[in-house]
């Protein structure tokens, strides 16, 4: 598997919506006494397919948060949706989390943890089933779970590229 993301997104016209998953408060001891800042962890989407996550550091929250979300927006990648939920399972892993996402039948909802969710609803997915296997640090959980996103294939391509038809992808 390769690390080469094929199908990113440019912000343009998108009507993105926007969530912080964690913000940090950083201290640094200077002479003159305690030195604050803040990372703010940020994910955007347009819950319909196109998502993203930013990191932003600045002395002041607010400002964090805004340079997370201009940096999540230079990071979208378009997610295969097939009816609210995505079309295969995936095990991925990032630093030390292990994420495993699986499609869910209609009415089962977004059932996964904070920073799987954030990322999972912010895609415009309705009904997945979600685990993290590994560290709960947002960050690494964040990227794993965009990295699964990232490597979905939808059953079209698949059956294009094994040469066989649809039919046979989803029946074997």
């Amino acid at each position: 598997m390769s690390n080469v993301i094929l199908n990113k997104v440019k912000a343009g016209d998108l009507e993105l919506k926007d969530k912080v998953v964690a913000i940090n408060r950083v201290v640094k001891t200077t002479k003159g006494g305690r030195a604050f800042s803040f990372s703010a962890l940020v994910v955007v989407g347009n819950e319909a397919g196109v998502v993203g996550h930013g990191l932003g550091k600045a002395k002041e929250v607010q400002e964090a948060i805004t340079k997370g979300i201009e940096d999540a927006k230079k990071n979208l990648i378009k997610v295969p949706l097939s009816h609210g939920t995505i079309p295969h399972d995936q095990l991925t892993k990032e630093g030390a989390a292990k994420v495993y996402i699986k499609p869910a039948a209609h009415g089962t909802g977004v059932i996964a943890g904070g920073s799987m969710r954030a990322v999972l609803e912010a895609a415009g997915i309705t009904d997945v089933l979600a685990k993290n296997l590994g560290s709960a640090n947002p960050h690494n959980v964040v990227k794993a779970t965009f990295k699964a996103l990232a490597t979905l294939r939808e059953p079209v391509a698949v059956a294009k590229t094994r040469n066989v038809s649809l039919k046979k992808v989803f029946n074997g």
